[in-house]
């Protein structure tokens, strides 16, 4: 993957006069300035992501509670289960595969059913909107994009009616994320005591951002990184030894999924605009600026990295920003790795070989998504 020579600028101008942050040094600075590069670039609600100061950080601490590595580390157990069954279910039913569709998405559908306590029942449905929302972001058709997010605006809202009339019936609930959240408060001073319950459109906001935006990156980072060690059978053949005692080599695995999410970053791009007249990398960016920071390219910067295609998990560690940083580092980092080790670690264990597919080259997504839309591979 060779970086073409304007990806090596820090910062470039886009043909609508919004600027593409590129360099790591200034990702970071964008990153780490809320008061200067504001989150609040939607026009919908979005909890808490499009949020900023001190309203973020009342929301980020509820979503952090769940987040917590207390809560999320004794998931490994629930997650190597699942990855198990469906790495050996795949192996037994073929030798041909696109780990994406055949793999990557039911592990992801499944693990995040399992840990918010949604019914098995909803997986088809989940698996057919993960197909729809990759097809409505390429088509770039807006109302397509709504009508994709407003479906699964109902599933959220679906699960949260039933639970309340299970509730009201007098049922006594499961304590999973989802009852959580239903009797959850956020800091609110204006609020009676300072807090007060999470309102509909905010559940059903912070749902749709641990699921919605969940499903699909967890899959499409599975296919990043089996890619990766179909293309590299050295490394497959050091991480297989590995996978093979997982529960003793977590870190090791895990500094090389973050890797190789580093070299190959699915997570494209976030958006800020500027709060008032500033300046970044001798660029001056007027008041009210779009500015989209671009993840893959700071993650592949040579100023910092050297070669971007050289794997070297420990030294790239401390400088790989593949969750973000800054206020809005992603709260999901634990369970996304747990899921995306899990994959590739059960996948290692079923196979003894993972080989891309000759007769089907595995195809890229087209921008603004990363990663690829199939990713075929000959399984042994």
């Amino acid at each position: 993957m060779t970086e073409p020579a304007e990806a090596r600028s820090p910062v470039v101008q886009l043909p609508d006069g919004a600027w593409a942050v590129r360099g790591h040094a200034e990702v970071l600075e964008v990153a780490t300035s809320p008061q200067v590069y504001s989150s609040r670039t939607h026009r919908h609600l979005h909890v808490p992501n499009g949020m900023d100061g001190e309203e973020h950080r009342r929301f980020r601490a509820v979503v952090d509670a769940h987040l917590a590595d207390a809560r999320i580390l004794p998931l490994m157990p629930m997650i190597t289960d699942v990855a198990d069954r469906a790495a050996a279910d795949l192996v037994a039913s073929t030798s041909s595969a696109d780990i994406l569709h055949d793999f990557g998405r039911l592990v992801a559908v499944r693990v995040q059913c399992r840990w918010l306590g949604w019914p098995e029942e909803l997986e088809p449905a989940l698996l057919q909107w993960i197909d729809d929302n990759f097809a409505a972001t390429r088509s770039g058709d807006g109302a397509g994009k709504a009508e994709v997010a407003e479906r699964f605006d109902a599933i959220v809202r679906g699960i949260l009616a039933e639970r309340r009339a299970r509730r009201d019936a007098g049922e006594h609930l499961p304590d999973d994320p989802t009852t959580r959240l239903l009797d959850d408060r956020v800091e609110d001073p204006q609020a009676p005591g300072g807090s007060r319950p999470l309102t509909d459109p905010e559940l059903v906001s912070m749902l749709r951002n641990w699921t919605a935006g969940d499903l699909g990156s967890i899959a499409s980072s599975i296919g990043v990184v089996v890619h990766q060690v179909a293309t590299h059978p050295e490394l497959q053949g050091r991480l297989r030894r590995l996978a093979h005692a997982e529960s003793e080599h977590v870190d090791g695995l895990d500094a090389a999924v973050d890797e190789m999410l580093r070299i190959d970053d699915p997570f494209p791009s976030n958006k800020r605009i500027t709060t008032h007249a500033t300046e970044l990398a001798g660029q001056p960016l007027p008041e009210g600026t779009d500015v989209h920071i671009n993840w893959t390219a700071a993650n592949r910067d040579p100023r910092v990295f050297g070669d971007p295609d050289e794997f070297r998990p420990e030294a790239n560690r401390a400088a790989n920003i593949v969750y973000g940083a800054g206020p809005h580092v992603c709260p999901g980092r634990v369970l996304s790795t747990l899921q995306i080790r899990g994959a590739l670690a059960a996948l290692l264990r079923a196979t003894s070989e993972i080989r891309l597919d000759p007769s089907r080259p595995a195809v890229r997504e087209q921008l603004p998504s990363r990663g690829f839309e199939t990713v075929p591979v000959l399984l042994r």
